[in-house]
């Protein structure tokens, strides 16, 4: 089984990830940092050098590659993932795969990622008067996406632990 974990940059993918995998016994994978062993570059980088649809092509093939090659496994998509290709399809239609959307408000992802914009390539040049409204026009067009998730939790002012508890709920009442 697979768990992928979706959503907006900032929403716990990560972090609720790697509690769960723990948790589970699972092996947890991020799929950025796993892109950044197999090109040797940072994400920022890839953007940088190779541009944006290069890197939603990278991110493609590296979904599908951990696909065919792990089980029992959390992983963190990015962001942006979902969205591009038909990768929403494929997971959904992978028979050992569970999509899980972690949904959180703009305001609670503004405030984390406020924290955190030079780290993201893709709000780092955004002003900080900025972030919410950017915020929330991309979530407003990454959401169709997201909403096909076969599964989503509010992660809002929630403990990490609560969360992850209510995945595992949900796993064990789908014989996941």
């Amino acid at each position: 089984m697979i768990v992928a974990l979706l959503g907006y940059m900032g929403s716990g993918k990560s972090t609720i990830g790697k509690k769960l995998a723990a948790l589970e016994g699972y092996t947890f994978l991020d799929l950025d940092d796993f892109i950044e062993q197999q090109e040797q570059l940072s994400i920022a980088d890839l953007f940088e050098q190779r541009g944006h649809i290069e890197f939603r092509k990278l991110e493609i093939k590296a979904v599908q590659q951990i696909c065919r090659s792990y089980s029992n496994l959390v992983l963190a998509l990015g962001g942006g993932t979902p969205c591009y290709g038909n990768t929403m399809t494929f997971l959904n239609q992978h028979p050992n795969i569970f999509t899980t959307y972690l949904k959180a408000s703009v305001r609670t992802l503004a405030d984390r990622l406020l924290l955190e914009k030079a780290k993201r390539p893709l709000i780092a040049k955004i002003s900080d008067n900025e972030l919410s409204e950017f915020i929330a026009k991309h979530l407003f067009e990454r959401s169709k996406f997201y909403n096909q998730a076969q599964w989503s939790i509010n992660v809002d002012e929630r403990p990490i632990d609560e969360v992850v508890k209510e995945i595992q709920k949900e796993l064990d009442e789908n014989n996941l």
